[in-house]
């Protein structure tokens, strides 16, 4: 059992279970972060309809089960997740938590997706921090750098503009945030000392756990490394992945055959990948979306429990049968939109 971290505040939290969470250091931040962590691109429109009362009690219940990090952004449902986030964490001390949201990532519009400029970064920084009823954030992070024409406007224009916010005291520390790993690299190294956190997703999963490649780079570099999307964005998962999930048909209809295999046995393949999704030691915390106290138990269950020896047997099984070599949609989306850009030109 682990000690109570500096967030744990008597009356919200569950005692036993906060000393039951590991907490790990996220880099050089200071911040002393809940292994598990609650990821909320689930509060919105993405994943389908949002029961906004069993939201609001889930993430009250993550926070009193010892949950102390949350990511969001203004991406998710064009600001609907941080909006949710204000109204479940109303009465929520601020010490309890650490929360961390983004900038240059917001419409669902291809086109009009991304804007790493200072003047909607500042714009973005102020309205999710209206949204979620805070003063600050923890940790502001660029989502999804590989978008970017070029890292010359994330390093020119909307880092230097967060190092201000920083100075005002609306965030704490920066973030960056990418599919391709190899950019979230080069960012980097040419700003060495201003990024203080990465969050890679869907690196380190059933599918592909190229993230592994590059730990000892960023650990070289003082960076917290978060580590999110467990179920690959929905990938990993009885139920499938969304309509727009980026990844190609052969990969999709292959983890539709696993999740077929799992529902005849009376299993969640979405259980099987929490827990190889943990299974990094370098990473600070592994971020996964629940937007229902079921997930919420059945992701806890997978960290704390480990797997039933059937379960055990089942991931076996499908890392023989199924998940045989990496599997990934790098690029795929990156040139959907750079076509849709061009074509709008």
């Amino acid at each position: 059992m682990s000690s109570l971290p500096a967030t744990f505040v008597k009356g919200i939290h569950d005692a036993e279970l906060c000393k039951r969470m590991e907490y790990r250091l996220l880099g050089c931040t200071g911040l002393q972060v809940s292994k598990v962590a609650l990821g909320t691109a689930t509060l919105s429109d993405l994943y389908g309809d949002l029961d906004l009362d069993e939201a609001i009690k889930t993430i009250q219940k993550a926070i009193k089960s010892g949950i102390n990090y949350i990511d969001t952004a203004p991406y998710y449902g064009q600001g609907r997740a941080e909006e949710v986030l204000g109204m479940a964490l109303k009465d929520v001390p601020r010490k309890a938590y650490y929360i961390a949201t983004k900038v240059a990532r917001y419409e669902k519009d291809l086109v009009n997706r991304f804007d790493f400029s200072a003047k909607r970064t500042r714009e973005s920084v102020e309205k999710s921090l209206k949204l979620l009823g805070l003063d600050y954030v923890d940790v502001i992070q660029i989502h999804d750098i590989d978008f970017a024409k070029n890292l010359d406007i994330v390093l020119n224009e909307c880092l230097p503009e967060l190092e201000k916010i920083v100075k005002e005291g609306k965030a704490k520390f920066i973030g960056v945030t990418g599919y391709t790993l190899a950019v979230l690299k080069e960012c980097i190294e040419r700003a060495p000392g201003r990024i203080d956190v990465i969050l890679s997703y869907s690196r380190h999963t059933l599918l592909d756990d190229s993230l592994r490649s590059y730990v000892n780079f960023f650990q070289e570099h003082n960076i917290g490394i978060v580590c999110a999307s467990a179920h690959a964005l929905g990938l990993l998962t009885n139920n499938g992945p969304q309509p727009w999930h980026p990844a190609c048909e052969e990969l999709k209809a292959l983890c539709r055959k696993a999740a077929n295999i799992c529902k005849e046995a009376n299993i969640e393949l979405g259980k099987l990948a929490m827990y190889q999704f943990m299974q990094l030691d370098e990473a600070s915390t592994f971020v996964v979306g629940m937007e229902t106290q079921k997930l919420l138990d059945i992701n806890l269950a997978a960290y704390y429990n480990g797997l039933t020896k059937k379960e055990q047997e089942m991931l076996k099984l499908l890392r023989k049968t199924f998940f045989t070599k990496p599997f990934n949609w790098d690029g795929i989306e990156l040139e959907e939109y750079r076509t849709a850009v061009a074509k709008a030109k």
